[in-house]
């Protein structure tokens, strides 16, 4: 049977797609749970006197990495006036694009697995018990200890920097296995803190099959892996109990009543995974998710509008995977991700690369924040929520059309602030058609 969502993908067309396995959630169950959650929190809670002492701009946090949820009422207005967006209830953007460390959302998950492993190697080897004062993992001795270990990763850009920088202050050699479509400020940068980087000409599925394989190789070697890893998954989905914290303090409700609908850029899925799922056992029915991804490379609504997952690959259907989106460049999704998400997630939009930097513009112009182009993907979900059938028919379906003018929007915005700033003026005067 043709999907007719997969025709359109297929033909490189913006599309809207409503997930039709979505179900109440109080019916799933996942491999995944709040324990689950809960543990990563703990232990990131443990890390921060670590995580003070080798980043001290995250000591007025008490070394939480955590970035502000903004509202954003001006860049509403805009999308209203020019693009007919139709708003109804307040936009805000969650900062992850300013994280600590990494100024992206891979702050999150890659520095959480950096650390998990760090626990794992530091209580086998006796040099910390559970109790323990972590900062201790930042002397000299522990370093030389670290040094012995090599953490690897493919990336197309973020990921890479958050695991190298992260991976580094620990004392581990780091090498980050990066996809073409990785920016050479992002290469260069990890250099800068003593990481290794070795450059592919082909994708970021190629580039993490060769990181895989030269870790497997060496058994004092550990690889990231952002296809399959859990434990970057659930470094992710500590973001939402800190949201529920963030928007209580905005006097924000979220309930029946009032739903929310958060909109999240897609690469292979990991980062907007682990955020879905957080939401998801926090609020429920009451939490709305969509992903946003280029119309070049929708790896994930690909493989779950087929149901196959990583096994179907946007080179399948004829699409390039290439994309001003460098962090979105992926041509074949996450397995388990997609599988986690099958009864989780709403749904998707695809958009040209061009609304890109065309957000980008409105929202520095309209709210002074800026975003890199891939971030600001997340800004197609709520400018055209109300423009496609699809999606006003989830609406209506889902008992939202009166709600929504209490509704809040949340434009999930995933990296941006460790942009140099001769790239940022690049940016700021790319136009495509």
């Amino acid at each position: 049977m043709e999907i007719p969502v997969v025709k359109k993908i297929a033909a490189a067309e913006e599309a809207a797609w409503v997930n039709p396995g979505l179900r109440p959630y109080g019916e799933v169950s996942l491999e995944v749970t709040m324990e689950d959650i809960e543990d990563a929190e703990d232990r990131l809670a443990r890390f921060a006197p670590f995580i003070v002492k080798c980043f001290p701009e995250t000591a007025d946090r008490g070394g939480l990495i955590e970035s502000s949820l903004t509202p954003v009422p001006k860049m509403q207005a805009y999308l209203d006036k020019a693009y007919g967006s139709g708003i109804r209830g307040r936009l805000m953007v969650k900062q992850d694009s300013h994280l600590a460390i990494a100024g992206s959302v891979k702050a999150r998950g890659g520095i959480y697995e950096v650390l998990k492993h760090t626990e794992d190697l530091a209580l086998e080897a006796g040099l910390i018990t559970i109790g323990d004062d972590y900062s201790v993992l930042a002397s000299e001795a522990c370093r030389k200890f670290f040094r012995q270990y090599t953490i690897q990763v493919g990336s197309t850009g973020n990921l890479g920097l958050s695991i190298g920088i992260a991976s580094a202050a620990v004392g581990y050699e780091v090498i980050v296995h990066m996809s073409a479509d990785a920016r050479q400020w992002k290469k260069d940068m990890l250099r800068s803190h003593g990481v290794k980087v070795v450059e592919y000409a082909s994708d970021y599925s190629e580039a993490v099959k060769n990181g895989r394989r030269e870790s497997d190789a060496d058994p004092k070697s550990y690889f990231i892996d952002d296809e399959n890893s859990k434990n970057l998954f659930m470094g992710y989905a500590v973001a939402a109990k800190r949201l529920r914290s963030q928007l209580e303090e905005l006097d924000v409700k979220v309930d029946e009543a009032h739903p929310l609908f958060v909109y999240i850029p897609c690469g292979v899925g990991g980062a907007p995974g682990g955020v879905t799922f957080g939401l998801k056992e926090l609020w429920g029915d009451n939490v709305h998710c969509f992903f946003v991804e280029p119309v070049q490379a929708p790896c994930m609504l690909l493989g779950m509008a087929t149901g196959l997952h990583n096994d179907i690959s946007v080179q399948d259907v004829g699409l390039t995977g290439l994309t001003h989106a460098d962090g979105l460049a992926v041509g074949r999704p996450s397995g388990f991700v997609g599988k986690v998400m099958e009864p989780l997630l709403s749904g998707e939009f695809t958009l040209k690369d061009k609304w890109l930097y065309e957000y980008m513009r409105n929202l520095l112009e309209t709210e002074d924040i800026f975003l890199e182009p891939s971030a600001c993907a997340a800004f197609d979900g709520p400018a055209r929520l109300l423009k496609y059938e699809e999606t006003r028919a989830y609406i209506r379906e889902h008992g939202l059309e009166d709600k929504m003018k209490d509704a809040v929007h949340i434009a999930w915005a995933t990296g941006g602030r460790l942009v140099p700033e001769d790239v940022r003026e690049e940016y700021k005067k790319t136009c495509l058609d």
